[in-house]
């Protein structure tokens, strides 16, 4: 949080989710030498439901407290981007689901293989052109919206200081991602064990309970943020970490799956595909109008509620001996 202070809302949200989902993607690496495929993909989907829901909505909740006689702003053309981008990425999803329970493969077992990597070289490319577009072009394009809040914010600005100066801030992030990586391993050995013994299921550990854990950074993050009358970092961070798990880290584990040997492929299968698809529909529909209250909020949170006893209740269907076969192969 401190970085953004010497960054700006963008490039500050930016960084906040990057280093937030560091242990994501460290834990899919572990996750995927062990060949547990499954829970790289649910670990994976839960950190972008638990961004978009739990952490965006305790944020729009508290900001919305706080400022209880105002109704908080930001900037909608920011947010319709990341929604556009989001759409894009149940795209890239779906379209494998489809194929595989629809039967609709040319090859079983290698046209949806070969469709998740092609689906995920472009949205890594999407991703990169998003960066440039975010961090090059956002600047001149939406320079009206920041200069209109210069004024509103600069009294506030003066009394906020950076605790730590941004090398320091630098370090200690980069600190804290070593030593998440080390403890990344022992996680996903304990995953399975853990499931087992108390009786819980591995989606519900890996959707709900794994990404509260690695959130818990950018949680507080928004929360301050949005309690300080700042949603544009907020957002960055919520929905900027969304985008870039969905963009980059789901197409990143592909690849990585790839070089690896690994057949990580972007079939979620239709319960999360579904529940994905939703969690967009209903995020987007709610930041269209640029606005956020406390209400906002509690809607988002009892969506993740609704999410999480899903996940509770739900077990993967069990593998037939094509799949079998293949995953074999």
């Amino acid at each position: 949080m401190q970085l953004a202070f010497y960054t700006g809302p963008t490039a500050g949200g930016l960084l906040n989710a990057t280093f937030g989902n560091a242990t994501e993607l460290i834990i899919s690496i572990f996750a995927l030498r062990s060949q547990m495929i499954r829970v790289v993909q649910l670990s994976l989907l839960g950190s972008i439901l638990s961004n978009m829901l739990l952490v965006l909505g305790c944020a729009f909740f508290c900001g919305g407290i706080v400022f209880y006689q105002k109704e908080q702003t930001f900037n909608k053309a920011t947010a319709v981007v990341n929604s556009g981008l989001l759409l894009m990425a149940v795209m890239g999803l779906l379209f494998p689901a489809l194929l595989h329970y629809t039967h609709g493969e040319a090859h079983f077992g290698k046209s949806e293989l070969a469709l998740s990597r092609f689906s995920s070289c472009i949205m890594l490319l999407a991703y990169a052109a998003y960066l440039f577009f975010q961090l090059r072009s956002q600047t001149n394009l939406y320079s009206s919206v920041y200069e209109e809040e210069t004024h509103s914010e600069e009294s506030s600005d003066e009394d906020e200081a950076p605790e730590i100066s941004k090398w320091e801030s630098v370090i200690w992030l980069s600190i804290l991602t070593v030593w998440i990586s080390v403890l990344s391993k022992y996680l996903v050995d304990a995953i399975e064990i853990a499931s087992e013994s108390l009786k819980i299921p591995v989606s519900f550990i890996s959707v709900i309970l794994l990404p509260i854990v690695g959130n818990a950074a950018e949680h507080a993050s928004a929360i301050m943020f949005a309690m300080k009358d700042k949603l544009d970092i907020s957002l960055g961070v919520a929905i900027g970490s969304s985008t870039q798990i969905s963009m980059f880290g789901i197409p990143f584990c592909v690849v990585t799956g790839w070089i690896m040997g690994q057949p990580m492929d972007l079939n979620f299968q239709l319960f999360e595909t579904a529940t994905l698809f939703i969690t967009v529909i209903v995020v987007a529909f709610l930041l269209q109008e640029g606005t956020s209250n406390y209400f906002k909020g509690l809607m988002l949170i009892l969506c993740y509620l609704i999410v999480a006893a899903s996940f509770f209740v739900h077990v993967d269907p069990p593998l037939s001996e094509n799949e079998l076969g293949s995953l074999k192969a």
